[in-house]
C-alpha cells in the first residue's frame, strides 16, 4: 500500500474515530465562508454608508476566530497524535523512516481539512443566505433567495485554513521527524503532571484563587477600564487556580471521607473522573476561561442591542422631525428643502414653551434616578399642538379634561410623576394633573419634545410664555431615504458655521432604523461570531478528551457487568459522570459572567434596557444560548459514548 493510499484511508478512519472534531471544522469552515460572503457583498454594503466599515470589523474578527479554530486543530492534532503514537511507531518499527511517517501524517491531516473545507463551504453557502435575510429583515428589506458563489469569500475561506492547518501540523511533522521509536510507542501514556502535590499548598492556592475570583468579578464590574483589565487577570488566575487545586484536592477529600466514597456508586464515578481531571488542571481553566468569555461576549452582544434599539425608538416616532435651539435661526431652508423634494401628508411648526418653575424637577431629582443634562427648568406644549403632533405620530387623541394638564414622559419616569399630584398655576390659570401618557415622543435631546418629560397645558396658558426652542414635525408619503437625510444634514452643517451658538436636531424614522441595523451588524454580529467560535472549541476539545476513554469505559463496563452489576446502574453511573465532568468548567462562567452582565446591562441610563433587553433578560437569554449549544455537543458526546460503552441500547 503506498503512502498516499494510507493517508486517505487514515483520514477516513480519522473522520469516522472524531466525528465531532470533524463536524467541528466542517461549521468553521462554513462560518468563515459566510461572513467573508458578507465581506465581498456589495449588496450588503450598499444598503447604508455605516456598512462601508463592515468588511473591516469582519476580517478583524475573523483574525480572531481563525486563531481560535487554529488553536482547536492545534490541540485536537497533537492529542491525536499522542493518541496514534503506538501505530506511527510501529510504521518506524517495519522499516519506514521518520520523514516518510511524517509525511504520512501531514497528508492524512491536510485531507481530512480538505474535505472539511469543501463541505464547509456548501454549508457556509447556505448560511451566508441566513445571514444575508437577517441583515436585509434588519433594515426592512424584502429577502429573495439567490443562490451565488463568492470566488474571493472561498479564496479568503482557503487562505485562512491554509494557515490553520500549516500552523497545527508544522509542529506534529517536526516532531515526529526528531522523535524516535521509544518516543512514539510510549507517547501515549503521558500526561499532563499534577501541579499541586501536597495538601497544604492545595488549600492556599485554592483559597487564593476564590478571593482572586471575587476581587476579578468585583473589578470587571467597576466599568473602569484599567481596573477592568486587572478584573480579567484576576479571573484568569482564579480559573488557572482553582482547577489545579480543586482537581487534585477530590482524592484527598474522598481519602479523608471514606464513608462518602463508598456510597452508592460515588467510587465509580469519582474513581474515573479524579483519574482525569487530576491531570488535566490546566485544560479545564483553559476551557472554563474561553466559556467565561463565550458567556461576556453574547451578553454584551445583547446589551449593545438593547441599548441601539432602546436609544434609537423614541427618536423614531415621526417620519421627519427637525428642532432648532437659537430663535436667530430660520427654518426656512429646510422647509424650502422639504417642500421641493418630500412629499408630505401631514406636518405641522411649533414652539415648545418654558414653564414656570422647576417643581417636577426638584420631585424627580428626589424619587428617581433622573438624567436632565444641565436643564433646569420645565418645558411646555399647548394642547393643540399636543394634539396635531399625536396625529403625525399616529397616535389616539388624549385630551385632558378642562382644568387639567397632562404629563407626557418617558417610561422609566411613569411610576413616580403619577404620585405628583401639585397644582401648575401658568397664564392665571390654576391646572391639576390630569393623567400621564408615555408613547416615545421624542424626548431625548434639548431641541425635542421636553426633556425626558413635557407639560401639556390649554392653549390659552401659554399666552405670555417664553418659547424654548422650535421645532417641525412631519408624516411623509414615504420614508426620507438616505440621501435626503444627508441633503438636510447638510444644511444643518451650513447653519451651524453660519451661527456657531446654533444647535439643529434632525431624526427621521428610516435614519434611525438604519443606524440601529447599520450598528447592530457592526458590532452584535462579530460579537455572535465569536462566542459561537469559542463555545464550538472549547466542547469539542472536551468532547475530544472524552469520547477518547471509550476502550477504557468499554473495558470498565463490562467488568462491572461480571460482577454483577445491572445496566440502570451502569447507566447512571455513566450519566453522572457526563453530567460532572461537562458542569465543572462551565460553573464558574456562569458564577462570574452573570453577576458581569447584569451589572453591565445596567450601565445605561434608565428607560433604555426594558423589556427583552432588561438586565435579568439578557443574562437568561445569554445563558440560554450558551447551553443550547453546549448542550447539542454533550448529547452528541452522550450519545456515541453510550452506545459504544452499552452496546446493549441501555
Amino acid at each position: 500500500m503506498t503512502l498516499s493510499k494510507l493517508s486517505l484511508r487514515n483520514a477516513r478512519r480519522q473522520a469516522r474515530d472524531y466525528l465531532v472534531y470533524f463536524v467541528t471544522v466542517v461549521l468553521a469552515a462554513a462560518l468563515l465562508y459566510a461572513f467573508n460572503g458578507l465581506v465581498f457583498s456589495t449588496e450588503i454594503r450598499a444598503l447604508s454608508q455605516s456598512m462601508a466599515t463592515l468588511p473591516l470589523v469582519i476580517v478583524l474578527a475573523s483574525a480572531v476566530v481563525v486563531c481560535v479554530f487554529g488553536w482547536l486543530v492545534s490541540y485536537s492534532t497533537r492529542f491525536m497524535l499522542s493518541r496514534r503514537s503506538r501505530e506511527l511507531g510501529t510504521y518506524l518499527l517495519i522499516g519506514l523512516e521518520s520523514r516518510q511517517v511524517a509525511r504520512l501524517f501531514f497528508l492524512e491531516n491536510l485531507a481530512v481539512g480538505g474535505c472539511a473545507l469543501v463541505l464547509g463551504i456548501l454549508l457556509g453557502g447556505m448560511l451566508y443566505q441566513a445571514f444575508r435575510a437577517i441583515v436585509l429583515t434588519l433594515f426592512g428589506m424584502a429577502y429573495r433567495f439567490s443562490f451565488g458563489f463568492s470566488l474571493p469569500a472561498t479564496g479568503l475561506t482557503a487562505l485562512y485554513f491554509l494557515l490553520i492547518y500549516l500552523y497545527a501540523l508544522r509542529k506534529s511533522r517536526k516532531y515526529i521527524r526528531k522523535a524516535n521509536i521509544h518516543d512514539l510507542l510510549y507517547l501515549d501514556r503521558r500526561n499532563e503532571e499534577k501541579a499541586v502535590r501536597t495538601g497544604r499548598k492545595r488549600r492556599l492556592i485554592f483559597i487564593a484563587s476564590i478571593l482572586l475570583g471575587v476581587l476579578g468579578t468585583a473589578l470587571l464590574m467597576a466599568g473602569n477600564l484599567s481596573l477592568g483589565l486587572a478584573g480579567a487577570g484576576c479571573i484568569i488566575l482564579f480559573l488557572y487556580g482553582f482547577f489545579l487545586s480543586f482537581a487534585s484536592g477530590v482524592p484527598a477529600f474522598f481519602d479523608r471521607n471514606p464513608a462518602r466514597k463508598y456510597r452508592g456508586q460515588n467510587l465509580l464515578v469519582f474513581r474515573s473522573l479524579t483519574a482525569k481531571l487530576a491531570t488535566m488542571g490546566i485544560l479545564m481553566a483553559t476551557v472554563s476561561l474561553i466559556f467565561t468569555a463565550t458567556l461576556i461576549s453574547e451578553g454584551t452582544g445583547l446589551v449593545f442591542q438593547g441599548l441601539y434599539q432602546g436609544r434609537s425608538a423614541p427618536n423614531a416616532c415621526f417620519d421627519l422631525f427637525i428642532g432648532i435651539d437659537d430663535e436667530q435661526q430660520s427654518f426656512e431652508p429646510y422647509l424650502e428643502y422639504v417642500e421641493d423634494n418630500i412629499p408630505v401628508e401631514d406636518s405641522l411648526l411649533y414652539p415648545v414653551y418654558c414653564g414656570v418653575d422647576t417643581d417636577i424637577i426638584d420631585y424627580l431629582d428626589l424619587n428617581v434616578k433622573f438624567y436632565h443634562y444641565g436643564i433646569e427648568q420645565d418645558m411646555v406644549m399647548k394642547y393643540s399642538d399636543y394634539a396635531a403632533l399625536r396625529a403625525i405620530a399616529g397616535y389616539p387623541e388624549a385630551r385632558p379634561e378642562p382644568g387639567q394638564y397632562l404629563i407626557h414622559c418617558i417610561n422609566y419616569l411613569e411610576k413616580a410623576l403619577r404620585q405628583y399630584d401639585r397644582t401648575l398655576t401658568m397664564g392665571g390659570v390654576a391646572l391639576t394633573p390630569g393623567g400621564i401618557r408615555t408613547e416615545h415622543f421624542l424626548q431625548q435631546y434639548s431641541t425635542g419634545n421636553g426633556n425626558r418629560y413635557l407639560l401639556v397645558v390649554p392653549d390659552e396658558a401659554v399666552i405670555n410664555q417664553p418659547v424654548h426652542h422650535q421645532a417641525y414635525a412631519a408624516k411623509t408619503v414615504n420614508p426620507v431615504s438616505e440621501e435626503q437625510y444627508q441633503a438636510l444634514s447638510a444644511i444643518n452643517q451650513s447653519e451651524s458655521r453660519t451661527n456657531p451658538m446654533g444647535w439643529d436636531a434632525i431624526h427621521t424614522r428610516a435614519n434611525e432604523k438604519a443606524e440601529v441595523a447599520a450598528q447592530t451588524a457592526l458590532t452584535v454580529f462579530p460579537l455572535y461570531y465569536l462566542a459561537l467560535a469559542l463555545t464550538m472549541t472549547a466542547a469539542t476539545i472536551l468532547t475530544i478528551q472524552q469520547l477518547a476513554e471509550s476502550e477504557r469505559y468499554r473495558r470498565q463496563f463490562a467488568l462491572l457487568r461480571k460482577l454483577g452489576m445491572d445496566r440502570r446502574e451502569m447507566a447512571g453511573a455513566l450519566r453522572r459522570q457526563f453530567a460532572i465532568y461537562y458542569a465543572m468548567p462551565a460553573i464558574p462562567p456562569v458564577l462570574m459572567g452573570v453577576p458581569f452582565l447584569l451589572n453591565l446591562a445596567k450601565l445605561p441610563e434608565p428607560g433604555v434596557m426594558v423589556g427583552v433587553h432588561s438586565p435579568a433578560a439578557i443574562a437568561g437569554i445569554a445563558l440560554g444560548i450558551f447551553f443550547l449549544v453546549y448542550a447539542v455537543y454533550i448529547l452528541l458526546a452522550y450519545t456515541s459514548l453510550k452506545r459504544n460503552v452499552l452496546p446493549d441500547g441501555i
